[in-house]
Formats: C-alpha cells, structure tokens, sequence
C-alpha cells in the first residue's frame, strides 16, 4: 500500500503532495495528445455527417441554385438552356392569364381550407381531451385519415363520391337538395377539395391533443372559481397557452395548402378543369413543365411560389410576438 493511501486510511486525509499532483494543470507533454483527441473526435463528427451532406448538397442545395439558373432561361429538356433574363417572370405577371387564376385558386384554397381544418382538429382535440373511455381508438380513427388522404385511391375514393349520382349527389337529393356532381361542376368542385383537405385534419389534431395536455388544470379550477364560463376559459386560458402550438400548426398547414398536387391531378384527370378551378399552382407548374416542356418557365413558377411561401412564414414569425406566449413569458 502506498504511503498516500496509508495516510488516507489513518488521518481521513490526503497528503499536500498528492492534492498538488492531482491538481497540477495540464503538462505541456500532455497537450498534443488531448489534441489529437480532439482531432480524431471530430473526424469521426464529420465521418457520420458526411452522408447526410452528400445528400443535402446534392438532393437539395445543388438542383435549388440549377432551377434558379434555369428560371432566367428557355429550356424544354432536349436543347441546351438559352438566357433569356427576366424574360419568363415578366410573362407571368403580364402576359400568362392562366397562371393568375391559378394564383388566386390557390389562394382561396389556402386562405379557407387551412383554418377550417385547424378550426376542426381543435374541436375534435378538446372533445378527446376531456373524454378517458376510448380515447385511444378515436384518436387512432381520427389520425388515420391523414395517413392515407393524400394516396392516389383516396383522390380516386373521393371522385367517385362526389361525381354526378355518386354517394354525395345521391343522399343530398335524398332531402331535396339537387346540386348534381361536385367534380364537374365549377362553382363546387373546390369546396370538394377543401374537404379533402378538412378531413385529413388528424396529425394537426393529435398535435393540438398534445398541447392541451399540457395546460395545468389549475388555471381551469382557478378561472372556474373566478365566475368564467367555458367560453371565457377556453378565451382566456386554452388560447393563450396553446398559442405556439396554433403558431405551429398554422405554419405547417400553410406550407402543405400550397403544395396540394395529388388529389388535384387526379380529381381533374391532369387538366385542372372544369374551367381551370382545381389547377392548383403546383399542377399548373407540372403541366407547363412536363406536358409543354417549358422548363425554364415552371422553374420560374416554382420560385415564385417559394418566395411567397417564405414572405408568409416571415409575416408569422414577425407577428407571433404579438399573439403567441411562451411559458415565462412576461408580457
């Protein structure tokens, strides 16, 4: 036994030698060891990134600043690129008709559906979270629309309900309300689409489920106690403490509304009809693209649509201080 660990058992404490040899800093010999250390951790940090880069910079980075090139050029896929400057944005806003219809479709797809959905998985959120028995088996049926609702047999499923004499057409004229088919009709076929969009309402409500269980029951009790009503505490306590998840989820739907593709292009067999009300910007995007191969032009489209999505989520970012709380937040 060393004469260090003999004191220890005898006295309780170690020597002064041994205090100062183990906290004696760093030798200078020690130095290049711990960096070489540090270099081989950090090769091995880079080592696993590396993958995730190739793909990022290759999947991502790589095609966005290729499209942005060929939104200044004339470009259908079998001829080299052509510059023609501004030439293809000029042509969107001045000269191109379908593309503000498309525009303005779009607009009204997002501007309505979106709260309509968020309104929907909110009401179904608080129904669940007040409800103990079977709430696993309606928060599962309810979440599994937004599983499947964008498949292509949804898209087909819904086409079939809502053309002329389908389940839709049928039971409303059960009640004597003959509105004929939604899918061909122009003045219905967006509501129709709108629908969809509602009721695949079930990862926004699971999330909103998620946040009211986190809102602590004393807050309740105590506006209860107060004299407030349930419309008062849903007013002045379920809103405000669910705000970064409302900030959240509208963030998201936004973001999905623009980039609806899927069930347009089946519901209008490609062609965006009838009269142009289901050529969403993104299919409108495919067909300038792909079916009158004007690369360059849709390459312009699609960042157009990015710098609108991005102005949007700035304008949310920049207005949530005003009515979004954090927990700790004094204002």
């Amino acid at each position: 036994m060393s004469t260090t660990a003999t004191r220890v058992i005898v006295t309780g404490k170690p020597s002064r030698r041994s205090l100062f040899r183990r906290n004696r800093p760093e030798s200078s010999a020690d130095r290049p060891q711990a960096r070489a250390r540090a270099r081989k951790e950090t090769f091995a940090g880079y080592g696993f990134l590396v993958p995730w880069l190739i793909g990022f910079f290759g999947l991502t980075i790589v095609p966005m600043v290729y499209s942005l090139y060929l939104s200044f050029t004339r470009y259908n896929i079998f001829t080299p690129p052509r510059w023609v400057g501004f030439d293809n944005y000029v042509r969107l806003f001045t000269n191109d008709p379908n593309f503000i219809q498309s525009a303005q479709i779009t607009l009204v797809y997002v501007l309505i559906g979106t709260p309509i959905m968020l309104a929907a998985a909110l009401a179904v959120a608080m129904l669940l979270n007040f409800r103990d028995k079977g709430a696993g088996f309606f928060r599962s049926a309810f979440y599994a629309p937004s599983l499947i609702g964008g498949s292509v047999s949804v898209a087909i499923v819904w086409r079939a309900m809502f053309a002329n004499e389908g389940p839709v057409d049928t039971s409303l004229s059960f009640f004597g309300i003959n509105l004929g088919g939604w899918i061909g009709n122009p003045s219905l076929v967006l509501p129709a689409m709108i629908l969809l969009a509602v009721w695949q309402f079930g990862a926004t409500m699971v999330i909103f489920l998620a946040g009211l269980k986190q809102i602590p029951r004393e807050l309740y009790e105590a506006a209860e106690m107060d004299g407030a009503n349930a419309w008062h505490r849903f007013r002045a306590v379920t809103l405000p403490m669910l705000s970064p998840v409302i900030f959240f989820n509208l963030l998201l739907g936004l973001i999905n509304a623009f980039q609806v593709f899927a069930s347009a292009y089946i519901i209008s067999n490609g062609s965006g009809g009838p009269a142009g009300m289901t050529n969403f910007i993104t299919l409108y995007l495919y067909k300038r693209g792909f079916s009158d191969g004007q690369m360059g032009y849709a390459a312009a489209i699609a960042w157009v649509l990015l710098v609108v999505v991005a102005i949007i989520a700035f304008i949310l970012f920049r207005t949530q201080r005003n009515w979004v709380h954090y927990a700790g937040d004094n204002r």
